[in-house]
């Protein structure tokens, strides 16, 4: 018995380490655990060269043996990384990483940057087989049909009027791998192939129109940084850790888009209510030749809605695939999602800039008061793959893929994509043929003289794959602009030197988040702050708060001051003038009304009631396009009566993050599973006393504390005042006439949520 007891050592050693959180002078001595690196991380970006840092105490490598297992006896560290200075994978050293190659300060990337293409080529090919980044996916068919009313700024033929392009979507999470849940806070993938008569056309994009870099030299950094840290492979799937904070709070230009997944934008409600944008700016060429710039916004017709945060934790535990499901439950139903594509449009002028705002720089909006997004067609998903691996798995897009009259611009981060998307393919698709996988292949005649290679399925004819030939009577001939061929846009490149920078308008990294944040509802800006407080609350090093606290208040003090608030720190003063920018109400969720369409209505009963008036209630919201699910103590139990009722959930499976609004049919008696001994949410059985099951009561307690519509008729005011829940409060409608009940709830569900049940502290606006 003389024997320490390691376990309660350890937890020993944790309690007292609480407090010693952020002290450098005893961190040997007492460490909480999960420290990311071996040594703090400093509030400033180091700038005096150093060796690479040691591993931590608890880290060691692979045994050093050769390639035939004999021992070397070689120190560890002769298998890492070298040197105080950044070099190529051939020992050059760098002299900057953050910029590519390009014919002056706004001019084309250059092909022959060497650093950018081994950079991007190394990363493309980290993960074999799952994507790197949008491994996460769910895809589904359907049709787009062009209203024509693009075809005055592009000729290309599947944007002419009332033409319909067949098209696979591929929705997807970026941070998490395949195993990874739906409801994390992340940036979420919005691609679309469309098979038009002209050969491919991928619109490659995401749910928030402004990315994390300018410069897709950076893009394997702010992966890196983002995806779990490389010794302990966690966390998984989400941005709450000490890498990701650290590579943002340094590179300010990340701001906008880390503020927008801090919004409600980042735990989308459904892939059916999200947008879509192409985050470039891209170059239209009408039949006169005439460009026009546009940026690409997908607007779904349901409207943009978002889940709350705990929703989306709850979610993630109960249901992992809740996105994936709720899409092919939805077209499997019939309720079709659709999304309006739009454009807005800007003159081609040489600066390519618009109202003082750089049309190159993917970090950056420009706001729909000023540019309004005008309709093109309509996208409608009418069909699930018929297997995942063959079709959403094996699908490869690329911004090249092109038709004519959509050609490219100098943005620096697309002349990355056009090389890093093509690359991938070939390591996760098996080589260079991956267009002729069924999901990839053109529906346009292909004649590209490419031959052989890995999987290569078709059967070529001739003898002569190359031009100039004549032994296969000159086939294939070029085609001229006449013939539907794709002629780049000719557009004059000013004498310039090779340099290694981004243009000066590249370096406003503030007004636009700052636009953003004042174009918020309070209620959305409370979200925010909790977003920021929770992620930032994960971080190891106090260091990287404080530093992002610095970019928090170069956005808004308020929004600084509450964060800094909730993590215990001071609040920093911002280290430059705050923006002079207009709000953009349509960048807000709220305010707005929408259909109900394919809004999920739970309806609570007990399985003894006549089943009639719930009968009633569900037809009444299949007739609004709604998908009511009937929630009993067991499933089919519906009640008595001709109303054919089947309940589909139970009070044991059904959770309140399922449905977005919930209606009573009376006060149901506690089922005969109600044990917490079986279900832990039936707690001991008695909590909710005579009043009924207590899992009703949790999912009633949380469909309220969630801003969702709730209802209900017979002696629901028994249960109502149990919870302390008013009558009449927000959101609630209590009626004994069931049909006002449902009327209500959906002229509540019309707005997404009742905000107003819980009014927000922050101010509306500056």
């Amino acid at each position: 018995m003389d024997q320490p007891n390691p376990v309660k050592a350890a937890a020993q050693k944790v309690a007292g380490a609480v407090t010693d959180r952020g002290r450098e002078d005893d961190r040997e001595e007492a460490e909480l655990p999960g420290a990311p690196a071996a040594r703090p991380a400093p509030l400033e970006e180091p700038t005096e060269p150093h060796d690479p840092l040691p591993p931590k105490p608890d880290q060691h490598g692979p045994a050093t043996v050769s390639p035939t297992g004999v021992p070397t006896g070689a120190d560890q560290a002769a298998m890492a990384q070298a040197g105080a200075y950044h070099t190529t994978a051939q020992g050059l050293r760098l002299p900057d990483t953050d910029h590519s190659l390009k014919a002056g300060p706004r001019g084309p990337v250059l092909l022959q940057d060497h650093h950018l293409r081994e950079k991007v080529m190394h990363f493309d090919h980290e993960r074999i087989p799952e994507r790197v980044v949008h491994a996460r996916g769910a895809g589904a068919h359907g049709v787009f049909r062009s209203y024509g009313t693009a075809a005055q700024v592009t000729k290309a033929a599947f944007l002419a009027k009332d033409t319909q392009t067949p098209v696979f979507v591929r929705f997807s999470t970026v941070l998490g791998s395949r195993g990874s849940a739906d409801t994390v806070r992340d940036t979420r993938g919005f691609a679309t192939k469309f098979y038009t008569s002209e050969g491919v056309f991928d619109l490659v994009g995401n749910n928030i129109p402004v990315f994390f870099i300018q410069d897709a030299i950076k893009f394997p950094d702010v992966i890196h940084a983002g995806k779990p840290h490389p010794d302990r492979e966690i966390p998984q799937a989400q941005s709450a850790h000490d890498t990701f904070w650290d590579f943002v709070s340094l590179h300010t230009e990340a701001t906008h888009h880390t503020l927008w997944n801090m919004s409600d934008r980042g735990i989308a409600r459904s892939f059916r209510t999200m947008e879509g944008f192409g985050i470039h700016t891209f170059r239209l060429v009408n039949a006169e030749g005439t460009t026009t710039l546009v940026k690409w916004h997908w607007k779904p017709k349901q409207g943009v809605h978002s889940m709350v945060w705990e929703e989306a934790q709850i979610t993630a535990g109960m249901d992992p695939d809740f996105h994936r499901r709720d899409l092919a439950d939805a077209i499997e139903a019939g309720a079709y999602p659709e999304w309006e594509l739009g454009i807005q449009t800007f003159p081609d002028t040489p600066e390519q800039m618009f109202e003082g705002i750089d049309l190159l720089d993917p970090t950056k909006i420009v706001p729909e008061e000023i540019a309004p997004v005008q309709p093109i067609g309509l996208l409608t998903l009418n069909a699930n793959p018929a297997n995942f691996f063959a079709e959403t798995e094996q699908i490869a897009f690329h911004p090249g893929h092109l038709v004519p009259g959509i050609d490219i611009t100098d943005d620096p981060l697309l002349a990355g994509r056009l090389f890093s998307y093509l690359d991938t393919q070939i390591t996760r698709l098996g080589g260079p043929n991956f267009p002729q996988i069924p999901v990839n292949r053109p529906h346009a005649p292909v004649n590209d003289m490419q031959r052989d290679s890995f999987h290569q399925t078709a059967v070529h004819r001739g003898v002569a794959p190359y031009r100039p030939n004549s032994l296969d009577g000159g086939c294939p001939f070029a085609a001229g602009a006449a013939e539907g061929g794709y002629v780049e846009v000719p557009v004059p490149l000013a004498a310039a030197t090779k340099v290694r920078e981004a243009p000066a308008t590249f370096d406003d990294h503030f007004s636009h988040p700052r636009r953003f944040w004042l174009s918020m509802s309070p209620v959305e800006k409370e979200h925010i702050i909790n977003a920021y407080t929770f992620e930032l609350s994960k971080c190891w090093e106090r260091a990287i708060q404080e530093r992002q606290l610095r970019v928090l208040a170069n956005i808004d003090p308020y929004l600084c001051e509450q964060v800094a608030a909730g993590l215990g720190l001071p609040a920093p003063a911002p280290s430059e003038a705050l923006a002079e920018v207009r709000p953009s109400p349509a960048l807000s969720q709220v305010g707005k009304e929408w259909p109900v369409t394919g809004r999920i209505l739970g309806i609570v009963t007990d399985g003894g009631t006549a089943a009639d008036t719930v009968a009633a209630v569900r037809r009444a919201a299949l007739d609004a396009d709604m998908v009511p699910l009937v929630i009993a103590p067991a499933l089919g139990d519906g009640g008595d009566g001709d109303g054919g009722v089947t309940a589909q959930r139970t009070f044991a499976n059904a959770r309140s993050v399922e449905f977005d609004a919930l209606v009573l049919a009376g006060t149901p008696a506690p089922g005969a599973d109600a044990l917490g001994a079986r279900d832990a949410k039936a707690g001991d059985g008695a909590e909710a006393g005579p009043v009924t099951d207590p899992r009703v009561m949790l999912l009633i307690d949380e469909t309220y504390r969630h801003a969702k519509p709730l209802g209900g008729w017979g002696d629901v005011r028994r249960i109502w005042e149990v919870l302390n829940i008013a009558p009449d409060a927000p959101g609630v409608v209590t009626s004994d006439n069931p049909a006002a009940v449902f009327d209500g709830i959906v002229g509540h569900l019309r707005h997404h949520r009742v905000w107003h049940r819980f009014p927000a502290q922050a101010p509306a606006t500056y």
